[in-house]
């Protein structure tokens, strides 16, 4: 899976604004971004310590400020990260954010080095980091710009983690925050409006640049893919389904390739699957959108499926698609959905890629169900409790049990296994409550719908 991101725009963090604020003030203006260059400040060795910066107090861990000639860097210096070293803000930003972004390179000539960031809300009455966007892969001794939506309204505070450990060291520079913006944006971008598709939040930071062509956000009416090229299927899918996604259209079944992918990407045909053994599984089922055949014909693009054995997509994984379903007309649901992982067994057999090896057999599947009674303003009204949230982690294996309720997990649990943020258009301290609990509610419902 693509879980390293890069800056989709490389000019973005030319176009934030460069004024900083120290962290003393608390009139920070909300149009203002807050950037961190690490050209100021001391610290020549690599055991814990305060470091006194432009923005206030950093907290070094396994981390020094690195001024030679093989620290790559933007001005005099670049934080220089070795093992599992952190740089952590100690102060909070007042107002909120909506994105950061991070100068990162290898030391030298360095091998790769993995990080990720967190991020905490003060007075969340909790200890809690919670990663923000997908694990970042350093490759190269050229700077590059990692971004990351935070979309986090209140005073936060950040840190970075190196993950890989080893030998090999790790340049962080130019660490830049917008603040919060409660704006609206269209459709699509996840901002956190209504009954939009990415409302709950961008889980691997896709973007829709066909230089990222494994973490490419594709955006359409009816759902929201990150799309990973060299995959031949998507990373995750997200959508919103309420009753008025539901009508009286059959199914298309008109499965076909996706001309709205970017040139020079690889088309998944219609049947590209066949004879393999896997079933085209839908991320965003076609029941979902029956509302007009043009909503359902959507669903049988092939940037839409994933190879599924079919005791998996026929069996608990449709199972719970109903029983997701039989909570409308009175309830609302938000749904994330992917797979990762390589090699699943089919009807045929055990295999890691189909399609002369375009496309790649997942080994897991997952989805995640917000379900919340029909209203508005629907990112408030989810809570630390009373919300129902179901995750499920599924083996993709043609010999499953077919109970989907065996498969539950934590939100947390996925996370961790797939390098994603999900939900993280949510305050933190929601996130917190809910994402690390393990749904308990039944597993079926006196209404249920065909898939």
């Amino acid at each position: 899976m693509a879980h390293f991101l890069r800056d989709s725009a490389r000019g973005l963090a030319l176009l934030l604004a460069l004024g900083w604020h120290s962290t003393q003030a608390q009139t920070t203006s909300p149009t203002t971004a807050t950037q961190e260059t690490f050209d100021t400040g001391t610290k020549a060795d690599y055991p814990t310590g305060a470091v006194t910066l432009s923005t206030g107090s950093w907290i070094f861990s396994d981390a020094l400020l690195g001024r030679d000639a093989a620290d790559h860097k933007n001005g005099t210096q670049a934080a220089r990260l070795a093992g599992t070293g952190r740089l952590t803000t100690d102060f909070y930003l007042p107002d909120g954010a909506s994105t950061v972004t991070v100068q990162h390179a290898t030391y030298g000539v360095d091998a790769s080095s993995s990080w990720e960031l967190y991020v905490q809300s003060q007075g969340c009455n909790c200890d809690k980091w919670t990663k923000v966007g997908a694990t970042v892969l350093t490759t190269g001794p050229t700077l590059q710009t990692a971004t990351f939506t935070v979309n986090i309204p209140g005073a936060v505070k950040f840190e970075v983690r190196k993950t890989s450990g080893g030998l090999a060291r790790l340049d962080i520079d130019d660490f830049t925050v917008a603040p919060y913006s409660a704006a609206t944006t269209p459709p699509g971008t996840g901002m956190g409006a209504d009954n939009d598709n990415l409302a709950m939040g961008n889980p691997s930071g896709a973007t829709p640049d066909p230089g990222m062509p494994n973490n490419y956000l594709l955006v359409k009416t009816q759902y929201v893919v990150g799309y990973n090229n060299s995959q031949g299927k998507p990373n995750w899918v997200s959508w919103h389904l309420d009753q008025g996604d539901r009508g009286s259209a059959g199914r298309q079944d008109n499965f076909r390739n996706d001309p709205s992918l970017p040139p020079g990407f690889y088309q998944v045909q219609g049947t590209s699957y066949q004879g393999s053994g896997f079933d085209r599984g839908h991320n965003c089922p076609s029941a979902d959108r029956t509302s007009t055949e043009e909503n359902n014909a959507a669903t049988f693009f092939m940037t839409n499926m994933m190879p599924q054995a079919p005791r998996n997509n026929q069996g608990p994984w449709a199972d719970l698609e109903n029983y997701t379903r039989s909570f409308l007309p009175s309830y609302e649901a938000y749904i994330v959905c992917g797979s990762y992982g390589k090699g699943g067994t089919g009807s045929n057999g055990y295999a890691e890629t189909i399609d002369q090896g375009r496309v790649t057999v997942p080994n897991r599947t997952w989805k995640v169900i917000v379900l919340l009674p029909v209203g508005n303003n629907d990112l408030s009204r989810v809570g630390t409790t009373g919300t129902r949230v179901i995750a499920v982690n599924m083996p993709n294996d043609n010999g499953l049990n077919p109970d989907w309720g065996t498969f539950r997990t934590s939100v947390d649990a996925i996370e961790a296994a797939t390098g994603y943020d999900l939900l993280s258009n949510l305050p933190v301290s929601v996130q917190t409550a809910i994402e690390s609990q393990v749904d308990t509610g039944p597993t079926t419902s006196s209404s249920t719908t065909t898939n």
